[in-house]
Formats: structure tokens, C-alpha cells, sequence
């Protein structure tokens, strides 16, 4: 039997474990004994980057922004849909995930990070939401916890709440696209994201691409 191992530990804002394993080559991070993301089930990140940027390839150096790097699906969909002019904004609470992105993780998608078009911020996303100017970005893709219905931390929960949306729909541009992955569909939300202003479509995800049917939902708002 092949082992689990641990390979690093740090501890949330809201004092959890927050662990990265890895077994017979595939990775999990897992914060207390709650798995929040397998390398062998990205399959619904990766379509994530691409509904949130697959109209922008036309467009002239288009600004994103991915609130949560994860293992790094998302924002390698995204770099293999936009051009070179592109910039790439990946938003991560935790160092210790990017540090594990450039170390364990440097054989899955841990090398982008050295892409010369993405800026690596260590910060809440919402802070960097709130602060940011009116239309600066063409997209924004939020893979954050398990979405609207699965909070890991409290905190998280002001995204995807009125005040959180309607921040979100002013700093996409016109005509901008917010992508948002959830474990869940949830038609609350769906509610709260047309009062912000958003035309909303529910996307079905597979767990992965020979899954018979769809466990996640992506939630598509356009500006």
C-alpha cells in the first residue's frame, strides 16, 4: 500500500491545520480533515479560467484577477487562454501555498508563477477588492473556500454577500466577466449576484473529465 505523507503544514488566520499531502504523485490540501482541493480533480478549475477569460483573447493587454491560487489549475488555464500582454493578479491569503506552489507543487503548476505576466499578492482578496479603482479588471475568477455555501473561514463570507457583489460588479469593467466556483448551486446567490447588477448562467462541472455527471457549479456574471 502506498502512504499518504504530509509534506507541510501551516496554520490559517482562524487558527485551522492547514495541510498539503501527497499520494503516489497526486497532491490534496486539506484544512483539519476537510479536503478542499486534488490535483486529480481540477478539471472544474481549469473550466473556470477558461469561461472567465475566453473572450478576451482578442482583447489589448486585458487585467484579470484570481482570488485563491490553490494548486494552480485556474490560473493555468487562464495563461494558456490570454496572450503576452495579458496581466495575471493571483490573490492568496496564505504564503505557505505559494511557497508550496514553487517547491512540492513545481512539476503541476507551480512553474507559472514565474510567468513574467502574473503578479503574486499575498493579501485577503477582499481587501485587495476594496481597494481596488472603478472598471480596472476584465475579469475576476474567485475559487475561494468552497464557495457561497461552503465557508471554511468566517471571513470569506462577506464576498459573496451584497456589499461583496456589488463591490465586485464595480471593478469589472463593462462588459466584464466575475467567475465564481462553488461546490454547490445555490439559487440565493444566484439572486444576490442579479441585484448587484450581474446577468447571471449557472455552469455544470464535472469532478473530473470522465465523470459521469456534475458535482460543481460555476457561476458566470457578466457586466
Amino acid at each position: 500500500m502506498i502512504p499518504t505523507v504530509k509534506l507541510a503544514e501551516a496554520i490559517t488566520p482562524d487558527g485551522a491545520k492547514l495541510a498539503l499531502y501527497e499520494h503516489d504523485g497526486n497532491y490534496c490540501i486539506r484544512v483539519g480533515q476537510e479536503e478542499l482541493m486534488h490535483s486529480c480533480l481540477g478539471d472544474s478549475e481549469l473550466l473556470l479560467g477558461e469561461l472567465a477569460t475566453k473572450e478576451l483573447v482578442s482583447h489589448a493587454h486585458p487585467k484579470v484577477l484570481i482570488g485563491g491560487l490553490g494548486l494552480g489549475f485556474t490560473l493555468s488555464s487562464v495563461l494558456k487562454t490570454l496572450g503576452p500582454d495579458a496581466t495575471v493578479q493571483v490573490v492568496e491569503l496564505m504564503p505557505a501555498v505559494v511557497d508550496w506552489n514553487r517547491s512540492f507543487l513545481s512539476e503541476l503548476n507551480g512553474t507559472l508563477l514565474n510567468d513574467s505576466r502574473v503578479e503574486v499578492i499575498i493579501a485577503d482578496v477582499w481587501d485587495v477588492i476594496a481597494s481596488a479603482g472603478p472598471s480596472v479588471f476584465d475579469a475576476v475568477m474567485l475559487d475561494i473556500d468552497n464557495g457561497p455555501q461552503g465557508i471554511v473561514q468566517e471571513q470569506n463570507d462577506r464576498l459573496y454577500h451584497h456589499d461583496g457583489l456589488k463591490r465586485l460588479a464595480t471593478i469589472i469593467k463593462p462588459g466584464g466577466r466575475v467567475a465564481i466556483w462553488s461546490a454547490w448551486l445555490d439559487h440565493g446567490f444566484v439572486q444576490r449576484l442579479t441585484d448587484a447588477g450581474f446577468m447571471v448562467q449557472i455552469i455544470p462541472a464535472k469532478l473530473h473529465a470522465r465523470a459521469k455527471r456534475c458535482a460543481y457549479t460555476i457561476f458566470l456574471a457578466d457586466k
